[in-house]
């Protein structure tokens, strides 16, 4: 039955650019309440404080936290403050959008003698991957996730591909489908769904950090059937129509959402 999220909350990591804030500004203009996770520069969180402003606007409750949402300790500071922000009803969509890790070669070039090491390989896996998993496991503990709830991971085509640098990022996506599939099987009856979105190619700030995403982003225009490359606002959507229902039937998948880019 489809439902809507109007007067529900959503839990957003990495809250503050790209698909995170794109997300919250859909889900705020629905009527949802946003507690969001960021992890900013002080430039970057005069973003994050208008971002803020702009969600207030629309007259819905807005709590965000400039944090690690990859530490241990921050998960163990908010989910107390989440659980008395979001009252009985608990988490009706969680958004795991954290982008952070190092883009490094493992093995040295000509034009990069630098080559990743295991503490950066394990901070990139454990930031993009795992910490889906820390965050599923305290929300369900403490209750927060009720049945009809939708966990939403954030992946992309470099989960199957080889790209520049990419390859501890491409890790952390392929562990991340991984763990949304181990999280559907194990949640499934609790009625709560858990999928990831795979985006086509998107000018996030973490995409611009790749060398050659200029030249990525002219390719993937080029060949997607829709003649241009994929947005923020087209994976928002994808959260809005995944999340308006209290089914956990469609659980478990790697969804793309990258008008048919992955086809040709």
């Amino acid at each position: 039955m489809l439902t809507s999220v109007k007067g529900s909350w959503c839990l957003i990591l990495g809250v503050s650019s790209g698909m995170g804030r794109a997300t919250a500004l859909a889900m705020a203009r629905e009527g949802a309440h946003v507690f969001g996770v960021h992890f900013s520069t002080a430039v970057q969180q005069e973003e994050a404080d208008a971002l803020e402003a702009e969600l207030r606007a629309t007259g819905v409750q807005v709590h965000f936290h400039n944090a690690n949402a990859a530490s241990r300790k921050t998960r163990a500071a908010l989910i107390p403050l989440l659980a008395e922000a979001v009252g009985p009803d608990g988490v009706r969509v969680v958004l795991h959008s954290l982008a952070f890790g190092s883009l490094l070669p493992y093995i040295p070039r000509s034009d990069a003698e630098d080559v990743i090491s295991q503490r950066q390989m394990d901070m990139t896996v454990d930031v993009m991957g795992h910490s889906l998993v820390y965050w599923v496991q305290d929300l369900h503990a403490a209750g927060l996730l009720r049945r009809g709830a939708k966990v939403l991971a954030l992946t992309s085509r470099g989960d199957s591909r080889v790209m520049p640098n990419y390859g501890a990022v491409s890790a952390a996506k392929s562990a991340l489908a991984a763990h949304v599939r181990q999280l559907a099987v194990e949640l499934a009856p609790a009625g709560i769904g858990v999928n990831a979105l795979r985006a086509g190619l998107t000018l996030t700030p973490a995409l611009i950090r790749i060398p050659g995403s200029d030249e990525l982003a002219r390719r993937a225009s080029e060949a997607n059937p829709h003649g241009r490359i994929t947005v923020p606002e087209d994976v928002a959507e994808a959260v809005l129509m995944l999340s308006a229902g209290d089914s956990s039937w469609i659980t478990g998948n790697v969804i793309d959402v990258d008008g048919g880019e992955g086809l040709v």
